[in-house]
């Protein structure tokens, strides 16, 4: 990519708007979430002099000396798999944990943000095709993730996250953000819990997860280019 990174953000919020209007929705309900796993610690902060403020990282150890280097008002999200050796210090850096797909991890967190006297938000992270390569949980497990998340004081849960198939073809991949977007409606319907968040899409289908209604898309490559 040639394009300066100022371009680059200012195509991708194009697209992220003209997204969200094809499906009659407000530009202002989608969020972009750069997926800045690789990324230097210069181009975040040349992001942030963007108007950027909020990152998604993938690794613990690849955040704590990016956290440490940007201003405090950045908010950071983990969208990786997390690890429970790393929850402590997942709770340290991050204020939304998008990764939550087991008791066992809900439990470690619940733990450490005790510890830290801290309220987490939290997505539970859903594989929407069963792959085995993935992280996630099962579709028909998510209810029960989010209730017993929700009836932790120290977790707000607030959403869901998708991990789909690739596709070349990205109308292929639309089946399973709808299921994530109906599984979130039922959820909400038969709980009372409300999960305002979806987490999905990332470069190469963001258009058709924000068509299906997601509300933070992670976008890495359309932004930085290959890492």
């Amino acid at each position: 990519m040639n394009e300066s990174l100022a371009e680059r953000l200012s195509l991708l919020q194009q697209r992220i708007t003209a997204a969200a209007i094809r499906a009659g929705r407000r530009p202002s309900e989608v969020k972009l979430l750069p997926a800045s796993k690789k990324v230097s610690v210069e181009v975040l902060r040349e992001l942030f002099a963007l108007g950027v403020h909020a990152f998604g990282e993938n690794k613990v150890q690849e955040a704590k000396l990016k956290v440490s280097m940007l201003p405090a008002s950045c908010s950071w999200h983990f969208i990786g798999g997390l690890q429970r050796n790393k929850v402590k210090d997942a709770v340290r850096l991050f204020q939304v944990i998008h990764s939550l797909d087991s008791r066992e991890l809900i439990d470690e967190l619940v733990k450490r943000a005790t510890e830290a006297g801290k309220t987490m938000q939290v997505l539970i992270e859903v594989n929407a095709a069963g792959e085995a390569s993935k992280h996630g949980a099962r579709p028909e497990e998510a209810s029960a993730l989010v209730e017993y998340a929700n009836q932790q004081p120290s977790l707000e849960v607030i959403g869901l996250m998708a991990v789909v198939p690739f596709y070349e073809d990205v109308e292929k991949v639309r089946p399973y953000f709808k299921q994530i977007r109906e599984l979130r409606d039922s959820i909400q319907h038969e709980t009372g819990i409300i999960l305002p968040e979806l987490s999905m899409g990332m470069s190469q289908d963001f258009e058709v997860a924000i068509e299906e209604g997601a509300t933070w898309v992670r976008v890495g490559t359309s932004l930085f280019g290959e890492r």
